[in-house]
């Protein structure tokens, strides 16, 4: 079975875009929007390859199909770019057979003994939309530029799409044990299938990847134990949500006075976006009774477009929670939002958490608490700050310290903890 039970808000979303003919606007995301049209299907569905006709294995982490990745899509770095198709556990129950998408980027050159050591890269926001998977679009240059760096290093990059993005169903944003699923069986996939990869694998992550990379470290012991995993590289790192859905209402609430500012779009968009799986996990919920007119419109650019359009679309449109939403969101948000907590901050092997000083995406309070919380449970935790580096230029300067992390977890040595020396975000 395949997320049937969320077909309300799938036909929804659907019908909404029948209804409505919004175009996309705004400055770089144009021409990858372009390419994305391009590869949707005549009857408006997926391509071909993301829509899998045959039983899904029983058994999560086999691979269904490969092909080549367009020349457009394989990293500078890369020697060879591979799009996946694989077996997976649908994250929201737990337990229903699924197949997921992604890609594998293999370095040039010869494979060292043991095979490439392989980097399991855990995506940042994109979207919704199906035509928002990585494997299907153009990548942003920040992470073309960030996975080109590991890739020049001798690591493998396999990347999951997440569960609902470029196969049928809706993506559950921001869910922990679905995002966790979805790169564990990525990396049971390809261990599987090629050979020439290592068996031992460092999951890396940003923004709500970071958030996948702590989920998929979390989950890991009980539903891959048999995978070799040598730590997290994490940043922009979200946690307990549920207070930065706090600060984002301090801040529509300063609209009148302040103005509307980018970075209430960019929050805004992350919510909504987060808000639109609200029937997963709250009973009795149904998004379209909750929507205004604008909400209605709204929701409709995001069953069709990506991040920086759906962007563009709320600071045009100057809107705010209360514009969309026909009532206080707080109770159901607040509950939607759980579906984003970790099981557990106690992790078996060593975490690397980079924040940015100038983080206004995720508070950076929010990700030192992170890793207070995680010090305090035991975890082995090398936490680095960037000074003057916001959410996205975190990703970059990050690597000055994430790189020997890395090479310290593949070589076998010992990271030390500076959890001794934690504090408060300057």
């Amino acid at each position: 079975m395949r997320l049937t039970r969320f077909n309300r808000l799938s036909t929804f979303l659907a019908v909404t875009l029948t209804g409505l003919a919004l175009s996309a606007c705004g400055g770089g995301g144009d021409a990858s929007l372009t390419s994305q049209s391009k590869k949707i299907t005549a009857d408006g569905g997926v391509s071909a390859f993301y829509q899998w006709n045959g039983a899904v294995p029983g058994t999560p982490g086999i691979l269904l199909q490969q092909e080549a990745l367009p020349a457009n899509l394989v990293l500078p770095n890369a020697a060879q770019g591979i799009r996946i198709l694989y077996s997976s556990t649908d994250g929201d129950d737990g337990k229903s057979a699924i197949y997921v998408s992604g890609d594998l980027q293999l370095p040039k050159g010869t494979p060292p003994a043991g095979g490439w050591p392989l980097i399991a890269w855990a995506h940042g926001t994109v979207g919704v939309a199906d035509v928002c998977a990585p494997s299907w679009t153009v990548r942003d240059p920040r992470d073309v530029d960030y996975l080109d760096a590991w890739l020049a290093q001798g690591y493998a990059v396999v990347s999951t799409d997440y569960q609902g993005l470029g196969t049928p169903g809706l993506h559950p944003y921001l869910h922990a044990r679905p995002e966790a699923y979805s790169v564990l069986d990525s990396i049971r996939a390809v261990s599987k299938a090629f050979p020439q990869l290592s068996s031992s694998v460092v999951i890396v992550g940003q923004s709500q990847g970071a958030q996948g990379a702590i989920a998929t470290a979390a989950y890991a012991p009980v539903y891959a134990p048999e995978i070799k995993l040598l730590g997290t590289v994490a940043t922009g790192v979200p946690y307990q949500l549920q207070s930065v859905l706090a600060y984002l209402n301090a801040l529509t609430a300063q609209v009148p006075t302040t103005g509307f500012t980018s970075v209430l779009a960019t929050l805004e968009s992350y919510a909504w976006l987060g808000y639109a799986t609200a029937e997963r996990v709250v009973p009795g919920f149904v998004l379209s009774d909750n929507l205004t007119a604008k909400g209605k419109a709204f929701y409709s650019v995001v069953a069709t477009q990506c991040l920086g359009p759906i962007e563009d679309y709320i600071t045009q449109n100057k809107l705010v929670t209360s514009d969309i939403f026909n009532g206080d969101v707080t109770s159901w948000a607040t509950q939607t939002l759980q579906s984003a907590n970790y099981p557990t901050v106690k992790f078996a092997a060593p975490m690397f958490v980079g924040t940015g000083t100038l983080d206004t995406d995720i508070p950076t309070v929010v990700q030192y608490q992170f890793a207070k919380d995680a010090c305090a449970a035991g975890s082995t935790i090398e936490q680095h700050y960037y000074v003057g580096q916001d959410h996205d230029g975190t990703v970059l300067a990050s690597l000055a310290d994430s790189k020997p992390f890395v090479q310290k977890l593949f070589a076998g040595l010992p990271i030390t903890s500076n959890c001794a020396a934690l504090t408060p975000p300057p």
